[in-house]
């Protein structure tokens, strides 16, 4: 095939010289973590107070009415779903009501996990577990019947009594998770659900509400939890959260807060998770742990305490993040440093292979010591 030369054009006269001022262009507003513009509700959800409440918060919002907040089809249909991924997150609510009420004992970062005040995220980190129960799209979901909730929990609380034993989750309190299928900061800005768990737990001598969280919502300083709530603040080192955590607040953004936090009258710990290894990964953690030491003060280190908790990854949510983030993929899914594993519900996992994980954990619980003495490592694994 025989190519045209291009022609070069002669060089244009320089244009006139202006004494006005070049406008400064508008940067691009980043899209909001939520613009709801339609709910789909179950009717006895639309029904209740806080059902109610939720609505009056988005008024122009179409309103759909569904049987089941399990089962709506454009919502949960992932192969369709991919392209829409994040628009979905940011204009889709769905209202529900809790129907099974049960605290399961957990162990490790808490005693119990409580029954969920809501599930999905409008944020989009990469290795989230949570949408593979129900679709990967996973906009989130308020249950309109805290009452019945916080009833139950305040039952199985004073059920407990006083703790005997202390153990890694706490010294004296019972530590119940009340964010384990979404991040309660984010929650926060859809109703008041979490601020009446926080309510509820003020009020309980003898155990604590605890969740991770990757949002700052500094409405949550005015709150008076007088010690009864722990607030985990999730980090990675921002190179790879840039990467992997999409939509969330900036590491140094979460960094900041610890001290307004703890200022605030909540315990802070960190959530060193999803630990994920590649090149340099452990340079990369000891930058952070660095902006940790020189970010917070002296009442905040001195109650400090962190879980480690290494990368486990799911072939399904794998194939997923191919058709719409596929960099990520590039350090999420290693065959070459994992090995698969069946989960409790019949997918196949993968994690770090058996030997080399325990050496990355003892890597980087050392480089804790060595960066961030104060903070005591809860528990690694």
């Amino acid at each position: 095939m025989t190519t045209t030369p291009l022609s070069v054009p002669p060089a244009a006269a320089p244009p006139p010289t202006s004494t006005a001022a070049t406008p400064t262009p508008t940067p691009a507003r980043p899209r909001p973590l939520l613009d709801v513009r339609r709910i789909y509700a179950e009717p006895e959800a639309a029904a209740l107070p806080r059902g109610q409440e939720v609505l009056a918060r988005w008024p122009d919002a179409e309103r759909v009415e569904v049987a089941s907040h399990w089962n709506i089809p454009e919502l949960h249909g992932d192969e369709t779903n991919v392209d829409r991924w994040v628009r979905i997150k940011t204009e889709a609510l769905v209202l529900g009501v809790k129907k099974s009420l049960a605290a399961r004992p957990n162990g490790r970062s808490s005693d119990f996990v409580a029954p969920s005040t809501a599930n999905g995220c409008a944020m989009a980190c990469a290795y989230c577990y949570v949408p593979r129960r129900k679709g990967y799209s996973n906009p989130i979901t308020v249950f309109a019947n805290i009452d019945r909730i916080t009833g139950y929990l305040a039952r199985h609380v004073t059920k407990q009594g006083t703790k005997a034993e202390p153990n890694q989750c706490d010294p004296h309190a019972w530590v119940y998770d009340i964010g384990e299928n979404s991040d309660c900061s984010v929650d926060a800005t859809v109703s008041d659900n979490v601020r009446d768990l926080v309510d509820l737990f003020r009020g309980l001598p003898t155990a604590k509400a605890s969740f991770a969280t990757k949002h700052v919502n500094r409405d949550l300083l005015d709150w008076d939890p007088q010690g009864r709530t722990r607030v985990r603040f999730s980090l990675m080192p921002e190179r790879i959260s840039k990467l992997v955590d999409i939509r969330t607040d900036r590491v140094a953004d979460r960094i900041a807060a610890i001290d307004d936090f703890v200022e605030a009258g909540y315990e802070v710990h960190l959530n060193f998770s999803p630990v994920i290894v590649h090149d340099g990964w452990l340079e990369d953690w000891a930058e952070l742990l660095d902006q940790v030491a020189d970010g917070v003060g002296p009442r905040a280190r001195s109650q400090l305490a962190c879980e480690v908790i290494m990368l486990t990854h799911n072939q399904a949510l794998h194939e997923v993040n191919l058709g719409w983030h596929p960099k990520a993929e590039e350090v999420l899914w290693r065959p070459d440093l994992q090995e698969p594993k069946r989960s409790q519900t019949g997918g196949w996992n993968v994690r770090y292979r058996t030997g080399e994980k325990g050496r990355h954990v003892r890597a980087l619980t050392d480089l804790i010591a060595q960066r961030l003495p104060e903070c005591r490592v809860r528990y690694a694994f």
